[in-house]
């Protein structure tokens, strides 16, 4: 998976088609993600103390990595990733501009 947290990413399918957002988690052997401010559902919270009320908290459900395509900074728009290995080390790069990720 060429994605890792805090990248900024935009959704390509789905009912949040042409958002953008920060990556928040990614789990690769599941092959999903969580970004923020995508794919919103509510969680039902107990009050965990005496006189507490329960609450609706709004979370970022994990979703398809499929889904999504990583924003190149330097051309800001939704890029495939390529790969370049430079002094034994792997980097990613834009395939439209070739600028490092």
């Amino acid at each position: 998976m060429n994605l890792r947290k805090g990248d900024k990413v935009k959704i390509i399918s789905g009912n949040d088609k042409g958002k953008q957002g920060a990556v928040l988690a990614v789990f690769p052997r599941r092959g999903i993600i969580a970004v923020e401010g995508i794919n919103i559902k509510k969680k039902h919270v107990r009050p965990r103390r005496q006189g507490q009320k329960g609450e609706l908290v709004r979370i970022p459900a994990p979703f398809a990595a499929s889904r999504v395509m990583l924003v190149c900074s330097k051309c800001d728009q939704a890029v495939r990733i390529g790969h370049r290995i430079i002094e034994q080390r792997k980097y990613r790069i834009c395939k439209k501009c070739g600028k490092e990720l």
